[in-house]
């Protein structure tokens, strides 16, 4: 009997909630349709990892092939360094970046030039918006054969340096260029948190005698770990999908520096390119989806067992 009245005493309350909030719940609906319109309906679409796809019969017209389009990955002997590679690439990219955006955002708040500090958040902010066409025609044009690192190499009587001919080293280039492009706008949403703590702790930080490296131990870091544990969890949702437009238009397809700098998305769509087919592509992105699920499920487990209130479920 108390168990059926404690069943409708939480009904009435949830019903009361709903009642209550019936606004709040009338705004979210178009975001509900966008996200089952664009993210729900087209998984539907993953059939075609199963299926031989052609066009003329459509995703659920095509005839069923089992696993033969992951059987192709496997076979290749290319799933597990290329898995490696995508993995290795955006941990780097995940820690680099979030030490060099929590790091500038913090000094960009401790600038008090008012004029310096607007300049530098421009000239940071900018490279985000140039596109990765244009970085890679930035980088071949500074460290090619007949680049100015070459050129200037040269007028001082030293040999060149064909960086595009050097595998191993390709990788800091990659991270720098990520870093350089991306840094600016990732800290902006940390210089927002760090300006949205309150003066008045800072303060009384100062009145008791701390000084900037103790404001920022003491204070500014635990206020951002909030913070940095969402952004977190969201990189690592994606961390076997590489950025394709990086990678494909700094690397392309020069074989050498693919020994090093070859991830899952720039050998699917090669592959898509000179065999069209479209199961094998499709099978590549499920691939992918699976593991970032499992990571980030795994991931959110562990921060939920250290402390409840920084996972995201």
């Amino acid at each position: 009997m108390g168990k059926n009245k404690g069943l409708y005493q939480e009904k009435v309350s949830f019903f009361k909630k709903v009642k209550k909030n019936i606004p709040l719940l009338v705004m979210l609906i178009p975001s509900l349709v966008l996200i089952i319109t664009f993210s729900y309906i087209p998984m539907a679409g993953i059939v075609i990892a199963f299926k031989k796809y052609n066009y003329q019969a459509g995703i659920f017209g095509s005839p069923w092939n089992g696993f033969s389009n992951f059987r192709y990955m496997i076979l290749s002997n290319k799933l597990w360094p290329l898995t490696r590679n995508t993995l290795l690439y955006n941990a780097v990219f995940i820690v680099m970046g979030l030490v060099c955006e929590v790091g500038f955002a913090i000094i960009l708040n401790e600038i008090t030039h008012k004029a310096f500090k607007k300049t530098a958040q421009t000239m940071m902010f900018l490279p985000h918006f140039i596109s990765w066409v244009v970085v890679a025609t930035i980088v071949l044009n500074i460290f090619g054969d007949h680049g100015v690192l070459n050129n200037l190499l040269n007028s001082m009587g030293l040999e060149s340096v064909n960086i595009y001919s050097k595998a191993k080293e390709w990788p800091i280039v990659m991270v720098l260029m990520k870093l350089w492009k991306s840094t600016g706008y990732g800290s902006v949403v940390y210089l927002a948190a760090i300006v949205g703590i309150s003066p008045e702790i800072y303060e009384a930080a100062k009145i008791d005698g701390a000084n900037i490296w103790q404001r920022i131990h003491n204070i500014t870091l635990p206020c951002l770990k909030p913070n940095i544990v969402t952004m977190l969890l969201l990189a690592v949702g994606g961390i076997f999908r590489g950025d394709f437009g990086m990678f494909y238009q700094l690397v392309g397809n020069n074989q050498i520096l693919l020994q090093t700098s070859d991830i899952l998305d720039t050998f699917v769509y090669r592959s898509m390119m000179s065999t069209s087919n479209m199961g094998m592509a499709a099978a590549a992105g499920l691939y992918q989806s699976v593991l970032c699920f499992i990571t980030i499920n795994l991931v959110n487990y562990i921060i939920k067992k250290v402390d409840p209130d920084y996972a995201l479920y």
